[in-house]
């Protein structure tokens, strides 16, 4: 199976990039091919809302979304992973997921997984987060894998002094 890894977060170290490199580790060992794709570090630019791609061709915007877009398209599973900033996905994976639109008819069926990382000990913060990412799978009609709403982590590494890293370990492993 092949997985594409969405990581929005700024912060090379951070927790929900730990969540999705756990993730990913038990993805591979299981067999599976994994492409991991770091928004916060190439340039995407927003979608211009201008129609040209018919919601299943070309953008007309010649950017980093070209490299992570075949990447997209071959995958079987798509895992969104960001830190929850202000109640919400980062605009670092918000940029990339608007780009969807460009590519809608092309990515419907696929499975999903949603991996989110917060400051807030109650995963209430993450509620739009995680509505935006149903609303996402539902019009795709993509089959939700699961997701890990990790809390409590105010600092960059707490995440690894918890056990939210081996449950993304295990959905890695086990997803089919």
């Amino acid at each position: 199976m092949k997985i594409t890894i969405l990581s929005g977060s700024p912060r090379r170290n951070g927790n929900s990039v730990y969540l999705a490199r756990q993730f990913m580790k038990g993805a591979e060992e299981a067999g599976h091919k994994v492409f991991f794709f770091d928004c916060a570090a190439h340039n995407i630019n927003g979608c211009l809302g201008c129609g040209h791609c018919g919601m299943n061709g070309d953008c007309v915007q010649k950017d980093d979304f070209d490299i992570v877009r075949p990447h997209l398209l071959e995958a079987d599973v798509i895992v969104l992973a960001t830190p929850i900033y202000y109640f919400s996905f980062t605009s670092q994976l918000k940029k990339v997921t608007d780009r969807f639109y460009a590519i809608n008819g092309r990515l419907l069926n696929k499975k999903s997984v949603l991996l989110a990382s917060m400051a807030n000990p109650s995963e209430r913060v993450a509620y739009l987060a995680v509505a935006v990412y149903q609303s996402i799978a539902n019009f795709l009609h993509w089959q939700d894998m699961g997701h890990i709403l990790a809390t409590h982590l105010w600092n960059p590494e707490d995440i690894r002094n918890t056990d939210f890293g081996k449950q993304a370990y295990e959905l890695g492993k086990n997803i089919k």
